[in-house]
């Protein structure tokens, strides 16, 4: 036993070194690996070939010497598996054959592919919410590599509708209502429908794919028929227009009565389906007195009512099909005439026409030539009653009505402009009313003026003649234009230098100070320096006064520029001082101290009051030179001597009271 396990090897090497072998007999290959591949060697005894047998993938491999080579790129969706089956023969004879296998491995190469472009759905409109509308297996996209997991997305188009429908999940296209349909807003939805192979965007390799999806919404029988027009509507419900009307006892309309706010008129409440309206009254007619229209819903009176009344009428609007129907409410009140006048729209109406006019012709609107003039009244109370009033003109033989229309009744031989009454009578309340036509008779045809129609606009005359030509249609001549340019021209000129002569009264003394004169020297030593500190209120503090031994003047020194000199307005805000005292003889007799008149000295009179209130006030004359105590008054503004006086009367507090003082 032992010796035959020492001889089995060699008997296999021996026995294989007769015949072809190779070292592995199963490959795996990724899907589009480039032809050429080297698969494996060939081990061949001598004198024998290696062929590959009929049963091999055809045109798959090569065999080249005694290497195996792999001729074609694989491919996983034509075929997933590659057999190479070797046959080793000797003289013709097959020796050996070995069978060698290639496995392709998937690869993420193909895109997936949606069974259409464009899918057209129809969607009725009563569809439920949470109901699956497209399934799974008509939205499903296909994809040849095997392993691929899909995963879709839902894109609106029109905007909003993503609020109406969604999948049920990333990797179940189903699509599913989520929202109530509304034909009348929302008749037809687009989608794009998109399916990637991979879950990120960004993944290579990753291939999508897009269809689109038109939903279309069919209109489903929801709603009854709705009286017009609604008082809400939110396109699902309307709260129904209800109807009423006032008629004359005693009488019979003919035609259909006019309601308020408008006429009886239901249409379907579906206006995809938009059945036709059939009208009738269910009750409150009990006496027969109206009747409605099945078609169109007119109203009318079939008889009379003799007393004052109140009718309710229910009216029912069905749809044809009797599939729903609406009932609304007409009240028509009957009550007496109580002969009201009808009312024109207007008190004047004006028109024209050609000169040598025949009989019967048309008035033509002053307002709008190209259309005959008319004339309206209208009952107030009763607005069916409107074609029931009559019209006739009562006092001008040249013109005559013809229903609302203003005909000639003579030929006009005279330019002109004529007047004439019209008379508006209700033949059903025996009201009557009036109004004035104005007509304008004129060699030319009238031109179109500014105005409504029925206005009257656009009638003139100038200086005694009708104006009907192209020519004379001007409201002002040109010398009326050019004579109200020239007043308006002068007015303005009057305004300017009114303007002027205020602007100089009240500001002249500043324009001076900006002028050139206002850097001439001023006289000096006549100002009153207690004013000049602050302009808005007064300085009772004392001023420098000369000195008391008359010296001769010096000469002049260059001295700074000197403060502006107080304005008048400045000066006038100084409290003013008495001005009247007592008058006597006697050392009790007051007088007043503040006073424009010279002393015979030539001097000027000043007052200085001590710190204390009580204390005496002396005057004292300041024998100044008269030219430079002109100079002083001049300096001042006029009407403020009094001021001045006192600037002076500090100037010389300092000296002693002498025989020309005062004493307060």
């Amino acid at each position: 036993m032992g010796t035959w396990a020492l001889l089995l090897p060699l008997l296999v090497a021996a026995a294989q070194a007769q015949v072809c072998s190779v070292n592995k007999t199963f490959f795996e290959v990724e899907e589009n690996t480039s032809p050429g591949l080297h698969l494996l060697d060939i081990y061949v005894p001598e004198g024998q070939q290696v062929t590959l047998g009929a049963s091999s993938t055809r045109f798959a491999f090569r065999i080249q010497g005694t290497q195996l080579f792999l001729s074609v790129t694989p491919d996983y969706e034509e075929s997933s598996r590659l057999q190479a089956v070797l046959e080793c023969k000797r003289d013709g004879t097959v020796v050996t054959q070995l069978r060698v296998f290639v496995s392709v491995l998937d690869a993420n190469d193909n895109p997936p592919r949606f069974p259409f472009v464009v899918k057209v759905q129809r969607v009725p409109e009563d569809t439920k919410v949470k109901a699956v509308v497209i399934p799974e297996t008509e939205l499903k996209a296909q994809d040849l590599d095997r392993n691929d997991i899909l995963f879709y997305t839902l894109q609106e188009v029109t905007p909003g509708a993503s609020g109406f429908f969604s999948l049920v999940g990333a990797n179940r296209p189903e699509l599913r209502l989520d929202r109530s349909l509304d034909f009348d807003r929302w008749p037809n939805m687009t989608f794009q429908l998109l399916v990637r192979d991979t879950r990120e965007e960004n993944v290579e390799p990753s291939h999508t794919a897009m269809a689109t999806l038109v939903l279309e919404v069919q209109p489903a029988d929801l709603r009854p028929p709705w009286f017009l027009p609604c008082t809400y509507s939110d396109g699902f419900v309307c709260i129904h227009a209800q109807y009423h009307r006032a008629v004359p006892t005693g009488h019979t309309l003919s035609g259909p009565l006019i309601l308020h706010p408008g006429p009886i008129y239901a249409v379907d409440g579906d206006r995809g389906i938009n059945q036709p309206i059939v009208y009738s009254i269910i009750r409150g007619n009990e006496d027969g007195s109206f009747s409605v229209d099945a078609n169109t819903g007119n109203l009318t009176m079939t008889k009379s009512i003799p007393s004052p009344k109140t009718f309710f009428l229910l009216v029912k609007a069905e749809q044809a099909d009797h599939a729903r129907y609406s009932v609304t409410q007409v009240t028509v009140e009957a009550r007496a005439a109580s002969g009201s006048p009808p009312r024109f729209p207007q008190s004047l109406y004006r028109g024209t026409v050609a000169l040598g006019s025949g009989v019967g012709v048309a008035i033509r609107d002053a307002a709008a030539p190209s259309q005959p003039l008319r004339i309206r009244a209208q009952d107030p109370e009763f607005p069916d009653l409107n074609s029931a009033i009559t019209y006739r003109i009562t006092n001008n033989s040249d013109f005559r009505m013809d229903g609302e229309a203003v005909l000639t009744g003579a030929s006009l031989v005279h330019a002109g402009v004529f007047y004439a009454e019209v008379e508006a009578n209700n033949t059903v309340t025996s009201g009557t009313a009036t109004a004035v036509v104005e007509v304008r008779v004129s060699e030319q045809e009238p031109t179109p003026t500014a105005g409504t129609p029925g206005t009257g606009g656009g009638s003139t005359t100038v200086d005694g003649r009708p104006s009907g030509g192209p020519a004379d249609d001007r409201r002002f001549s040109v010398l009326e234009v050019a004579a109200l340019g020239g007043v308006l021209g002068a007015l303005l000129l009057l305004a300017l230098l009114a303007l002027t002569v205020l602007v100089h009264k009240h500001y002249g003394h500043r324009l001076k100070c900006c002028c050139g004169k206002a850097l001439e020297p001023q006289p000096q030593g006549f100002d009153n320096q207690a004013f000049l500190n602050n302009p808005d209120e007064a300085n009772w503090a004392p001023a420098p006064s000369p000195s008391s031994s008359p010296a001769p003047p010096a000469p002049p020194e260059p001295a700074p520029p000197e403060p502006k000199p107080p304005s008048p307005e400045t000066l006038r805000r100084v409290p003013e001082s008495p001005a009247v005292a007592l008058d006597g003889d006697g050392p009790a007799a007051v007088r007043s101290i503040l006073t424009k008149e010279r002393r015979p000295e030539g001097g000027y009179k000043a007052v200085w009051f001590g710190e204390d209130i009580g204390a005496e006030a002396d005057v004292v004359v300041l024998n100044t030179p008269a030219s430079e105590v002109g100079g002083a008054g001049s300096e001042g503004s006029e009407g403020s001597g009094d001021e001045g006086a006192e600037v002076g009367l500090r100037g010389g507090a300092q000296h002693a009271p002498g025989s020309d003082s005062i004493y307060l």
